[in-house]
């Protein structure tokens, strides 16, 4: 936990004490204590670390994320017109996936503390790519209808769960280039998908199938193939992590409870536990942060490769088109993970991404008539939304102190913010093409939300920061024994800015 004499300065947004912050002689127990001991390498450490928890994770959410927004590729390809759906069928069978989806996302992530993630993940990514191969498998409406609704029962706890798992073991100085690799498996995705897709779908006729089946099916195959192994590979929380020492596991424990308190891992999440967490406004706030870059994010995904085609494009070049603004979305968001990892804030590197979609949105809502630079705005649109959504989890989710507030407030922020997924879906309708004003209008509307919701949750914990150098805090009185179940509640405890 941190202590007076280690807490972040006020005016530093969220930097690190300097040197000079104070008396080297004078450094506190808790910071002894996270020194690595004899025969332990902190750098190696933490590499080994990424090695083994990252590109699993990173691969599973690529593969979640394909088989949700693979619908989309399969449309270009005669879905639609296979399955008769017309008017607003085809925006309700991509609505009707997020209604488990939102309502799952807490009771799974509890699931997964008490399961443990390696059971827990593996289990859901097998039912969702098994559910997957069965959407290829639909003769009418009704089939979609029913494939989709169970898929976003499965796919609930991939995203919250990951990003609970990621926080449990890093520290907030170091996450954000994590979280921002991790998230990049949607930008990958996409990617995957459209060259996936274009060689898939040259599959028309086999088995006397056509091709949107065939991504269906095969895509889901792999999923399911993927979840086999990935029960022996995914980690556990650091507590539990069989691929670390006794020593090890100690100290990558130590380091996290000097930065964000004790995990409280051992302990029994009650009702009482989860209600107690939303009695802190900005747990709201973190939701609104995410719910406004969730509607351009899912109208991007979900639309993209019609909003291609409208360019004038056959549909293996829409596929191939709709591969570079994810590329570069990849690449941009890393950027800014890295930068914001070594300035060690979070606040500007979620303003700055959301300007340039907001630029994006600008243009597609004002030029009809030039496809160059119609195109080069979906880049725009891609690269801000992208790189803005993993620093808006990472900056709320690592701030968040203890497995309890970050079970429950992970799985609140990501299933709140994905009721806008119900938004979008139906925010690029049929009959307002070629121009889709309405749907880039709202896109714009709730990208400024998300920047509105980003300055107030700043103003929020700065306050609150202020508040706790000046001994002002509700919790002053709590022994040392209250304290550990607090996490970022503890008047010791100082907000990342």
């Amino acid at each position: 936990m941190q202590t007076d004499r280690e807490k972040e300065p006020v005016s530093g947004a969220g930097s690190t004490p300097s040197s000079s912050s104070f008396e080297e002689s004078a450094i506190p127990q808790e910071v002894n204590d996270a020194i690595p001991p004899p025969g332990i390498d902190e750098r190696k450490l933490m590499r080994k670390i990424d090695i083994r928890l990252l590109p699993v994770l990173c691969i599973l959410y690529l593969l979640a994320f394909l088989d949700r927004v693979n619908i989309s590729n399969a449309a270009i390809f005669g879905l639609k017109e296979d399955l008769g759906l017309g008017g607003v069928e085809y925006n309700t069978a991509l609505t009707i996936f997020f209604v488990p989806y939102i309502i799952c996302e807490i009771p799974s992530n509890i699931l997964l503390k008490r399961l443990k993630p390696h059971l827990w993940l593996s289990l859901c990514m097998f039912f969702f790519g098994l559910t997957t191969m069965l959407q290829g498998l639909v003769k009418n409406y009704s089939g979609i209808l029913a494939t989709r609704f169970f898929l976003g029962v499965f796919e609930s706890g991939m995203f919250p769960g990951c990003f609970y798992l990621i926080a449990m073991w890093y520290k907030r100085s170091e996450a954000q280039k994590r979280y921002s690799f991790f998230f990049g498996s949607t930008s990958l995705a996409g990617a995957f998908g459209g060259l996936l897709a274009s060689a898939i779908g040259k599959m028309e006729g086999v088995n006397g199938w056509n091709g949107w089946r065939w991504i269906f099916i095969l895509e889901g195959l792999l999923t399911c193939v993927v979840s086999f192994l990935f029960f022996f590979i995914i980690t556990d929380f650091p507590e539990e992590a069989k691929f670390l020492s006794e020593e090890e596991r100690a100290f990558v424990k130590k380091r996290l409870q000097v930065d964000v308190g004790e995990s409280a891992r051992e302990e029994k999440m009650t009702l009482k536990d989860a209600v107690n967490v939303f009695k802190d406004y900005k747990i709201f706030v973190g939701g609104f942060m995410y719910f406004g870059l969730i509607v351009p994010a899912y109208g991007y995904a979900y639309f993209a490769p019609t909003i291609v085609k409208q360019l004038g494009h056959d549909p293996i070049q829409t596929q191939l088109h709709s591969v570079p603004p994810w590329a570069c979305a990849f690449v941009f968001a890393m950027v800014i993970a890295v930068l914001s990892d070594r300035l060690q804030h979070r606040f500007l590197f979620t303003l700055i991404p959301i300007a340039i979609a907001v630029t994006g949105f600008c243009i597609l809502l004002a030029v009809h008539d030039n496809t160059n630079l119609q195109y080069a705005a979906l880049f725009l649109l891609a690269m801000g939304t992208y790189s803005a959504m993993p620093v808006v989890v990472c900056w709320f989710n690592t701030n968040l102190g203890g497995h309890h507030r970050r079970a429950i407030g992970t799985a609140w922020q990501v299933g709140f913010g994905n009721i806008g997924g119900i938004i979008a879906t139906y925010s690029f309708l049929s009959n307002d093409a070629p121009y889709y004003t309405s749907g880039y209008s709202i896109g714009l509307a709730f990208s400024l939300l998300s920047a509105l919701s980003c300055v107030i949750y700043y103003v929020a914990v700065t306050m609150e920061n202020s508040k706790r150098e000046r001994g002002v805090s509700k919790y002053n009185g709590a022994t040392a024994m209250e304290k550990r179940g607090l996490g970022d509640e503890n008047p010791d405890y100082r907000y990342f800015r």
